[in-house]
């Protein structure tokens, strides 16, 4: 998978594509990751990529030329390379909330383009001709992209092919069947004195995988009721969470 991101500070991407799995990634060549500095396509001596909004107001924007030619240099890079032409993000916390759904989808994807805005964000003309989705890590504002492309990469870098260690790691992640993922232990068995639970020391694999998928739907409903809403239940796991609903009212 090839991500070209354009953005003004390259050199903070160190930390998605040096370090760990998605590090391992980028060094045996699993994932390319491509830059564009809008700075190198300002036109005047001090290499420009701001300017004031027009109608006054506080904060600057990203200089629009700058960033246009940046933007479509990623993409021909593609087009060079006998690529389709890839879709282009733009990280904006007016965009659609990023699910498990919508990385797994974009996943899928053999090329593709972050865009991190800076200052105040980008031209609203530049948005409606260059770009094809606004995406957002939630309903906070942070001081650029760059923070949520990592984000995103991360997560993007772990659904390819043979990046994770452990293939199952990724279809018993939380939100891979739509609920979160169990409580997990590891050594000392005691620690403090909470001890890990017994079944997990059991060695009955099939007790120890349904005792998991009831945990899973009680760490979800008591941490992300709103997940189960969405969900699609089997009639054992409705049965099961009917038991853990029935549970904690008598614990009440």
């Amino acid at each position: 998978m090839r991500i070209a991101i354009v953005t003004v500070f390259p050199e903070m991407f160190a930390a998605v594509s040096e370090f760990g799995v998605i590090g391992r990634a980028v060094k045996d060549k699993k994932l390319n990751l491509e830059f564009y500095n809008p700075r190198n396509f300002a036109e005047d001596s001090r290499k420009t990529v701001d300017d004031k909004p027009f109608g006054g107001g506080p904060g600057m924007l990203m200089k629009t030329g700058p960033l246009v030619a940046a933007i479509r240099a990623a993409k021909t890079s593609s087009l060079e390379n006998s690529r389709p032409e890839p879709k282009v993000y733009y990280l904006s916390p007016q965009g659609k909330a990023i699910k498990q759904s919508c990385v797994e989808s974009l996943a899928e994807e053999d090329d593709l383009v972050l865009v991190c805005g800076r200052y105040q964000g980008i031209d609203e003309r530049v948005i409606r001709s260059e770009i094809d989705e606004e995406i957002s890590l939630g309903d906070f504002v942070l001081s650029g992209g760059e923070v949520a492309a990592m984000a995103l990469i991360d997560s993007l870098g772990r659904c390819q092919p043979d990046v994770l260690g452990d293939v199952g790691s990724l279809n018993e992640d939380s939100f891979s069947n739509g609920l979160l993922h169990c409580p997990e232990y590891t050594r000392p068995g005691n620690f403090e004195g909470h001890a890990v639970p017994e079944i997990l020391l059991s060695g009955h694999h099939e007790a120890i995988k349904e005792w998991r998928q009831e945990q899973s739907l009680k760490v979800t409903w008591e941490k992300r009721p709103d997940l189960l809403e969405a969900a699609t239940l089997s009639k054992k796991q409705e049965s099961q969470l009917k038991k853990i609903k029935s549970q904690a009212d008598k614990a009440k």
